[in-house]
């Protein structure tokens, strides 16, 4: 039996250092879920496997059920003896506005990809979970869903809802093995942080600097790891101190 980790929103960014830090600590076969940038997604695969490890890429857009299911389910009946054994649920995109001009589908589109993609992700694979009694979910949510932010509404709605998704999904599952965790990143050098004023926000944070990608992966790598097994319902907070 082959263990398996899938990272949704693994192409670039923190999913990207994701799905390398899963493969080296733990020599995980890592799929590599994107949604449209196939070079990247191939890019980020290559390199995994250049450094010695194990990956695949596989397509879909994890707010549509029936594709996630149908891409899942087909992965499964080519791979019999592969069980994912890791999730993580890091697909994400934002879309700012006041909410005063905000549209139905900035609002929707936010919910969906965070929401959405976390239920029909982690739906269509706990049933593997389960049955092996056996598995680490891990979503990747934000210091926005704990604090708010200001043109962030919906950002937060999704990030705030996926953190309270974690807490109750981890008492359901607990008995069965299944730790359920949040990550809640703070300002992390990545492609949803290119434009912001850097110099002005890292005087808020106490360690005065953003965080790297590979910093979130180290987390995530722990979590997922047997040392972490007691640790489950819980959203861990990475930044830098400007909130705890």
């Amino acid at each position: 039996m082959r263990k398996c980790a899938l990272i949704t929103g693994a192409s670039r960014g923190i999913g990207k250092a994701i799905a390398i830090q899963l493969a080296k600590d733990h020599s995980y076969h890592i799929l590599i879920n994107y949604s449209a940038n196939t070079v990247a997604a191939n890019e980020t695969k290559d390199q995994i496997i250049m450094e010695g490890g194990s990956s695949e890429v596989i397509q879909f857009n994890v707010q549509d059920k029936l594709e996630v299911s149908n891409k899942l389910m087909k992965w499964k009946k080519n791979n019999p003896d592969d069980i994912v054994e890791v999730l993580v649920n890091n697909a994400g995109i934002t879309k700012d506005n006041l909410l005063l001009w905000m549209n139905d589908e900035e609002w929707g589109s936010v919910l969906d990809v965070s929401l959405k993609g976390f239920y029909n992700v982690t739906n269509t694979i706990l049933q593997d979970m389960i049955r092996l009694r056996k598995g680490r979910i891990i979503n990747i949510a934000s210091i926005s869903g704990l604090k708010g932010n200001s043109g962030q509404t919906n950002y937060s709605a999704a990030k705030g809802g996926l953190i309270a998704a974690s807490k109750s999904l981890s008492q359901e599952l607990a008995r069965r093995g299944i730790t359920v965790n949040a990550i809640a990143p703070g300002f992390i050098h990545s492609d949803m942080t290119k434009d912001l004023p850097e110099k002005e926000l890292k005087k808020l944070i106490p360690l005065r600097r953003f965080g790297t990608a590979e910093e979130v992966a180290h987390l995530v790598s722990f979590i997922a790891s047997d040392k972490a097994a007691y640790i489950t319902g819980e959203v861990i907070n990475i930044n830098g101190g400007i909130y705890s």
